[in-house]
């Protein structure tokens, strides 16, 4: 009886077209979009807009070579032409004349860029005076890149591919095991089934079955097509995988159940789970880091569930790492399982 549920939730499943469009190939998409957009290994350049200068000196064509030798790009427009730009806020940095010197305007919308751009301007500015003077060049103090686990991602494809697995159960949990739930209750499909010999326990099994086959479905085509599309392996362990796996998946599964209980119809369960679903897809680092929010905010996400869970699998996955230093983090994953669990029991109802 148990095969059998599980055989026709995968039936039913496999005709809803939209759902597995959803499912398999929307995050799929987003990491070939995202891999094509950012597919250069070195990152992204820094550029910044140098205002032409009237009467060109020794000192601009030293800094232009001394930006050159940093690899910072210079785009040297007229002083119409830069203000155009500036006014449409597509200038991160602008470097212009001032008296015998320059100054830097900075955009505050694009300050992350802007900063970065900056400092190597004034790097290129301290260079270019040197050289004028004769003195010796000042020594930099030499960069290497590279993860936590000490080594180097190859894009930022690498860094997104756990994020998006984790989003995966995410989707999964809220939308295809709670959604699912909530239709059932109101369209009386559960009241149905009370009459029939089918024990409820196989009905739910073969519910959590399913899901969790859908799960391994998931992460395996979005690894197959990270390693055969941008050569991203898994660098760690696959039975340390498979744990945070498992795990995040009975974790997500459960809030979903939960949520499942405080709505009555599909339209009140959407409102619930987005709520829900969108605050942990911005914050908990999915396609972006928080490393420049306010402390408060980071020390709340960190105690959100998909924020350790993430950070564990991209310590697995990218760098190679074990579970041994991801005990808290995964903690406080168990915790929320546990009390989602907790809360459907106590919710769940038949009608």
């Amino acid at each position: 009886m148990l095969w059998r549920q599980f055989a026709m939730e995968w039936r039913l499943y496999s005709r809803d077209r939209v759902a597995l469009f959803w499912t398999m190939a929307f995050p799929v998409l987003l990491l070939l979009g995202f891999g094509v957009m950012f597919r250069d290994n070195a990152g992204p350049k820094l550029t910044i807009v140098r205002v032409q200068s009237s009467a060109p000196t020794a000192l601009d064509q030293a800094l232009d070579q001394a930006m050159a030798d940093l690899h910072l790009q210079v785009q040297t427009l007229s002083k119409a032409e830069a203000e155009a730009r500036w006014s449409r806020s597509e200038t991160a940095a602008q470097l212009e004349p001032e008296g015998s010197g320059y100054r830097l305007r900075l955009n505050s919308y694009l300050l992350a860029q802007a900063g970065a751009a900056a400092g190597l301007a004034n790097q290129a500015y301290l260079l270019a005076q040197a050289r004028l003077n004769g003195a010796p060049e000042p020594q930099r103090i030499p960069v290497q890149m590279e993860s936590p686990g000490r080594r180097r991602s190859a894009s930022y494809v690498t860094f997104l591919l756990p994020g998006l697995l984790g989003l995966n159960l995410v989707s999964m949990g809220l939308f295809a095991v709670g959604m699912t739930n909530v239709t059932y209750r109101e369209k009386g499909k559960f009241r149905r089934l009370a009459v029939t010999p089918l024990p409820k326990w196989i009905f739910l099994l073969g519910q959590v079955l399913h899901r969790l086959t859908l799960t391994v479905a998931q992460a395996a085509l979005l690894i197959l097509v990270g390693r055969l599309v941008f050569g991203i392996q898994n660098q760690g362990s696959f039975l340390d995988l498979l744990v945070i796996m498992t795990l995040g998946t009975g974790c997500f599964m459960a809030i979903g159940f939960a949520l499942s209980g405080f709505a009555d119809t599909a339209e009140g369960y959407g409102a619930i789970s987005n709520l829900v679903f969108f605050p942990l897809m911005m914050l908990s680092g999915v396609y972006f880091t928080l490393d420049s929010a306010p402390a408060w905010l980071q020390q709340v996400v960190a105690l959100l569930p998909l924020a350790p869970f993430i950070r564990a699998l991209r310590a697995v996955f990218n760098d190679g790492g074990s579970l041994a230093g991801h005990g808290l983090g995964l903690s406080i994953v168990g915790t929320w399982a546990l009390g989602a669990f907790l809360v459907a029991l106590r919710r769940f109802r038949w009608a």
